[in-house]
């Protein structure tokens, strides 16, 4: 079946496979495939191990590690790209690099590979950048109009970030919803007490619960202020920090220096989301920017009263009146008064959680056969 004419072989580009949003979703799709009629291969920009490798080997799907457009150069990457394509019988790409999407775009353009998918999985580009800078935009913008057949985003603010408001308002971004097993979140039984005892924690213990890569996005500097401003007058709180990144050892030493290290617990990257996620008392995300923020869908899905930036699209409310939306210019006050008042909230039910994330697009199973449809269906290019 392998080499067979049936299986249909993907090529996903992708930064590393561990575990960020995009790379959560990607993976919520492939374990759903029909993965006798359809592979994922990955591109990925690493030399080290991704959370995911193992998994995607398990379920048939290679991994090549090639040195990133920064670390080789545009004509070395360009071309690292073409021979994995050339050596291949890929029937899409699909870019996940957002505005560096255009080179895989191109590389399988002279490939002769009909489908290729950039995707904009965020809206992170500085809104203070200088003339350079938006120009070197404009120009990874015109690189990928010119070279991919299919343009698609996970929200409407990252589709108007790469591709522009024109082509938004032309219909021509398609919006892929980051779906994901809603089964996983509501299976979930006694995590708070198994929590509690694993980590050691109090019986009153609240937690505050944060699942994030340590990078700039995430303003784990801001959270910790709002600890700090709770912990003054309530130290029951204690906050449990899930992820890994760049930030994380300062984000570490900031947390000594406040005098927060009995209040927060550094997980690390884990692998039990769900159960961690019930477990929370409430979720606080408080990004500056946010492509989508597939975490809150999670946070929803345990039926987790959530906490978040107004950097969050408001696409991930899922009308279960668990989300306060609110600004990054608010006091400590503000954000620490919110959250006491969504611990109080009553959680919903398992049934009303299933129905609004399949009425709102939000099911993983609703979203496989679109991103099915993306690589197999033709296109009609939409730019010469």
């Amino acid at each position: 079946m392998e080499n067979g004419k049936s299986l249909k072989r993907i090529l996903h580009i992708v930064s590393s496979m561990d575990r960020g949003g995009a790379e959560t979703l990607i993976m919520n799709i492939y374990r759903n495939l029909d993965r006798s009629k359809i592979q994922f291969d990955f591109v990925t920009h690493t030399k080290n191990k991704g959370d995911f490798d193992e998994e995607i080997i398990s379920l048939g799907g290679n991994i090549q590690q090639i040195s990133s457009l920064g670390e080789s150069g545009p004509i070395r990457y360009f071309k690292e790209l073409k021979r994995i394509m050339a050596s291949n019988h890929y029937v899409a790409i699909h870019s996940h690099t957002d505005y560096q999407s255009g080179f895989p775009a191109l590389a399988a353009k002279v490939c002769g590979i009909k489908k290729r998918v950039c995707h904009s999985h965020s809206n992170n580009w500085s809104k203070n950048s200088g003339f350079k800078d938006k120009f070197i935009l404009k120009v990874l913008q015109i690189l990928i109009k010119f070279s991919a057949t299919n343009f698609c985003s996970c929200s409407k603010e990252a589709a108007e970030f790469l591709f522009g408001k024109k082509m938004v308002d032309q219909c021509k971004v398609d919006i892929l919803n980051n779906g994901i097993d809603i089964n996983q979140f509501l299976s979930i039984q006694n995590s708070r007490d198994s929590v509690i005892q694993e980590l050691n924690l109090p019986k009153e213990v609240k937690i505050v619960g944060h699942v994030g890569r340590f990078s700039q996005s995430k303003n784990h500097f801001f959270l910790l202020k709002i600890l700090k401003h709770i912990v003054e007058t309530d130290p029951t709180f204690v906050a449990l920090l899930v992820g890994d990144g760049p930030l994380k050892n300062q984000i570490e030493k900031e947390a000594e220096k406040l005098g927060l290290l009995k209040n927060i617990r550094f997980l690390g990257v884990r692998a039990d989301i769900p159960r961690l996620m019930k477990a929370f008392d409430v979720f606080l995300f408080p990004s500056l920017f946010e492509g989508f923020g597939i975490v809150t869908l999670e946070a929803q899905c345990a039926g987790t009263p959530c906490v978040v930036s107004n950097g969050v699209p408001i696409a991930t409310d899922m009308g279960l009146d668990l989300m306060s939306f609110i600004s990054l210019k608010e006091d400590l006050t503000m954000w620490s008064k919110k959250i006491k008042s969504a611990i109080l909230l009553n959680r919903p039910t398992d049934e009303t959680i299933s129905r609004n994330f399949i009425k709102n697009g939000f099911s993983i199973h609703d979203n496989v056969p679109k991103w099915v449809s993306l690589y197999l269906k033709e296109t009609k290019k939409q730019y010469p």
